[in-house]
Order: C-alpha cells, then structure tokens, then sequence
C-alpha cells in the first residue's frame, strides 16, 4: 500500500479526495475508516463523504458505479491488488428521516453541510470526520466527542440512543460487536437503551443479525460479546435456545452450567483463532443438553444421552433460520453431531477411529480434535492436551495415513500378467513382495524398467527359493509398517 510521506491514508484515498477538491468540492474522510486511523488499526473500507452531488462525482472519475438511492458513488481502482482500496464510496452530504421499516431512511436530502451529515450516524466513533491536505490528516471535525470515547473506550450514540435504535435497530447489536471488536464498554445510557428496544430487533432481516452475529463470533472475546446479547435481551430474540442452558447443572467432570460451558468453549476457539464452523460448533455443541437432561438413578448425577443428535438438529435449525450457508450448516452439523466421539482410549480400536473418520469427514476429522479440545477447556479442566486427547491424535493420524504396501510399487498384478505370462496367484503375490522388499531397501529401484526386468529374474526361480524371498519381503514390510506407526506414537508420546 503506497502512502504519502509520513502519512497512513492511501495515496488512492488521498487522490480522490485531491480530485474532488481541484473541482472545488469539499471532501472528508468520515465514519471507521477515521476511528480505525485513531486507534492505529487497518480501515475495512476507506469512505469519503462530500457536498458534491452524485452526477457530479461520477463526471470526476472514470470508472464508478451507483446503483443506491442513497446517494453514494463507488469510485473503482482496477491498478490496486489492495482489496481495501479497490473501491472508496463517496457519499454526499445529507439528511435522513423517517425510518419505518428500522432499517432504511423514508426520506433523504442532499445537504451542503458536513455537520448534517454527522449528525446522521450511529456512534461518536464513527461520527468523526478530517480533511486531508498533500496526502495527509490536516482538520479534524468532532462534534459528538468521539475522540473522547475512543480515549476512554466507549460506544455511545450520537444524540439520543432510543432515536438511533429506533432508525436501525441492527445498531443494537453493532453497538454490542464494536465493542468486543474494539475492547469497549457501551456506555451506561445507551446499553440501557438497548435493554429497554431489544424488541426492534425482530423487525430486522435475518441475513443482517447473522452478518452482525458472525463477526461478534469471529472477535476476540466472543463470551464477552454472547454474555452482552443476553444482558440486554436480544438473545432471547435471535437464538433462545442458548439461554435454556442457564443454570442446567452437569456432573461433576464440569465446573458450570450448560450456558457458561458453551460460552467457554466458545473463547478457547477464538483463543485458539480457529475459524467461523470451529467456533460455532463450540457455541452448540451442547445445545441439546437441557431438553435432554436426566439424573442416573444410581450415582443422582445429572445425564444428557443422545445430547449430540438432539443438538445437530437444533444447530441444522439455528443455522437455516440465520440463512448460514450451505457449506458451513453442514459442517457445523457434523462437528456436533460427532463431537462425543472415542471413550475408552484402552478399548477403541483403530476401525472405530476409521468409521469416525468415514462419519465426520477426512477434511473434518481434524477441526473435530480442536473442537473436542476447545470442550474439554470448557468443563474447567486447564490441561489442553492430556494423554487421551494425545492418544486420540495418533490414533487418528495412524488410521489416515497410507499403510506401506505393495499398492506403492509402480507396477501391479496385472503388469506382471503380461511381462511374465503368469496368472493370479501365490507366485505373483511372492514376486510383489519380493519386489517391494528391495524398493524398500533402495527406493530409486522403483521404476517400471527396474522392476519388470527384476520380476522376470524373479519368475525363473524355482517356488521354494521364491517363496522365501515373498515371506522375507512380507515381514519387512510388516516391520517397516510398524516403524511408522511407532513414529507417530512417539511423536504424540503415547503407547
């Protein structure tokens, strides 16, 4: 990314905003992009705002689209492979007013006033605009005392909290993502505010909540993000099935309660920075736990058998209604489904590890340990890799890996048919291994003009000399596939 000296905007940035202003338009950065710049982090988005009206910004530029009724202009860079800088909007001054559908203004008017234009947004934060000059910050304008909340770590709206809430409610949970995004509080009269309209946010579009609730899931303290949902209600709006695991006790093997499990499940996945289908699985694994819940007649302690089925259908339902892709519900799914895999690790045999492998999916098999290591965090137990969990890891690596065999010589039965006029049968088997034993002694040997010549030197042996050196080439084989499953094991340090 190319800046002007001693500056972090862009010189993309900083020349459309110097186009603008050679026409005699004003031009500002506004919204993240400049909180972003305050706090030393990357903008998402490079947004301009301007009294320049739409046909006069796309005269400007040569490449733009405008395809919104709010007045904003897509200006393209092709040159940039930087994905931010690919397109900065700008967007006229304005006003909005009227919002009946909690989401869209009724009402927009072209303003030729910056501070119409501010007054219009949804935090301090991001209610914050600054000129530039050769490149360079060069006016700040701060109406609201963003900067002030920045310093001090606050998300607070712009005038009254009910009147922005009611304008877009999804600023709700935007409030609630910024500030685990961020490290923030919301301050006190505006999470108030959301506890007292949690209602509104019913009125919003599923795709848009599942948008809002995927990037709280993907911040740093997700637990943080979910305890603030259910805090001010909305929760209880978008998924209530979560908040039946508060106060479910389990056994003793775990230190809290279904909901605070699940939560802390969820923080070792983002602890851990695995992706968006890990930590989903961790918030739901447990998800059919309370409807589930039993006692045991003989130790009183609390049971959950068949939790992992009844969950993968509440998590398939969970994720449909928030319109998740294909792709991630079926992933998802499967990690709960299959999440209570292996026991015993004296009784579990290597086919079982295979048919969990054939039921979760090669491309899942290892996402299903990390999220089998996020639960374990999440009873309260601090060892993340014990013995068992170890022993499961090998065991799985042993059962995907390809067993040494004769299946690796670049020749097979059906060549050696044609090269020794043979057919199928014990002395074909007994020239394989044979065969394999010296590849395996000197692997450069494994070339077909190697080994059809050395199988016909083979076949004019007689059965017993032949057979001998079959039975030699199996038992080294035998020795050399163990060698590799002994690696693994040691590599784990287990048995």
């Amino acid at each position: 990314m190319k800046t002007a000296q001693n500056s972090p905007i862009p010189l993309e940035v900083a020349n459309v905003a110097e186009t603008l202003e050679k026409a005699g338009f004003q031009a500002f950065l506004v919204g993240g992009c400049v909180r972003d710049l305050f706090l030393g982090r990357n903008p998402r988005d490079w947004d301009l705002t301007t009294n320049a009206q739409p046909a006069e910004i796309q005269a400007l530029f040569q490449k733009t689209v405008y395809e919104n009724n709010f007045g904003t202009v897509a200006v393209v860079n092709e040159t940039t492979t930087d994905e931010t800088l690919k397109v900065i909007e700008i967007t006229p001054f304005r006003f909005e007013t009227g919002y009946s559908d909690r989401r869209h203004p009724d009402n927009i008017r072209f303003s030729d006033k910056i501070e119409d234009d501010l007054q219009r947004r949804d935090f301090t934060i991001n209610a914050m605009a600054c000129s530039l000059s050769g490149g360079a910050i060069k006016d700040m304008i701060d109406l609201y005392g963003g900067l002030a909340d920045l310093k001090d770590k606050n998300i607070r709206t712009v005038g009254n909290p009910s009147d922005r809430f009611g304008e877009d409610a999804l600023r709700m949970m935007r409030a609630i993502r910024l500030a685990v995004e961020l490290d923030f509080k919301i301050e006190k009269e505006t999470f108030a505010a959301i506890q007292s309209h949690n209602n509104l946010i019913k009125d919003i579009s599923m795709e848009r909540i599942r948008d809002e609730f995927s990037r709280i899931i993907l911040s740093a303290k997700p637990m943080a993000g979910l305890e603030m949902l259910h805090e001010t209600g909305i929760l209880k709006h978008i998924i209530p099935e979560l908040e039946a695991g508060i106060g479910v006790s389990q056994p003793q093997a775990h230190m809290y309660d279904v909901w605070e499990h699940l939560l802390r499940t969820l923080q070792h996945a983002a602890d851990k920075d695995f992706g968006l289908e890990i930590r989903l699985a961790a918030l739901f694994h447990d998800i059919g736990k309370p409807e589930t819940r039993d006692v045991s007649r003989d130790t009183k302690q609390p049971t959950f058998y068949g939790h992992e089925l009844k969950g993968s259908r509440e998590t398939r339902k969970i994720l449909e209604k928030m319109r998740f892709s294909r792709a991630t519900i079926e992933k998802v799914v499967k990690l709960v489904r299959w999440h209570m895999f292996f026991s015993d690790t004296e009784t579990i045999t290597l086919s079982a590890v295979r048919r969990m492998i054939v039921n979760v999916g090669r491309e899942n098999i290892w996402d299903l340990m990390n999220l089998r290591i996020c639960d374990r965090i999440g009873t309260g137990r601090p060892k993340e890799n014990p013995y068992r969990l170890r022993k499961y890891r090998a065991m799985i690596e042993e059962a995907l890996r390809d067993p040494i065999s004769v299946a690796m010589l670049k020749t097979d039965g059906q060549r050696l048919m044609t090269v020794c006029q043979i057919t199928a049968g014990p002395r074909m088997g007994d020239i394989l291994h044979a065969l394999f034993a010296e590849v395996l002694d000197n692997p450069a040997l494994n070339n077909t003009e190697w080994l059809d010549k050395r199988a016909l030197e083979l076949n004019n042996l007689d059965d017993k000399k032949l057979r001998e050196l079959g039975q030699s080439g199996r038992i080294k084989k035998e020795t050399e596939d163990q060698k590799e499953v002994n690696k693994i094991r040691q590599k784990h340090f287990v048995s």
